[in-house]
């Protein structure tokens, strides 16, 4: 049972990390921003890795800051 969980939430992640992707690529924001903003993702990827409902919480929260236009500072 809990094994069918775990796979329901790495389908989820895996589903809302491409969404994320597509949308930091669809971006009109200087390429140093993109860059970071792509750093995360990847560091969430990593993350899903090892600990799932962290990388999860992590996700949420970028995906909240995308929509709300709040952006990293770029190099």
């Amino acid at each position: 049972m809990e094994r069918d969980s775990q796979l329901k939430l790495y389908g989820l992640v895996a589903e809302q990390l491409k969404e994320a992707h597509a949308r930091v690529r669809g971006l009109q924001v200087p390429e140093g921003v993109r860059m970071a903003l792509s750093r995360k993702l990847l560091v969430i990827t990593a993350a899903a890795k090892h600990d799932l409902p962290d990388a999860a919480r992590r996700l949420d929260r970028l995906m909240k800051d995308l929509d709300e236009g709040r952006f990293p500072e770029g190099e």
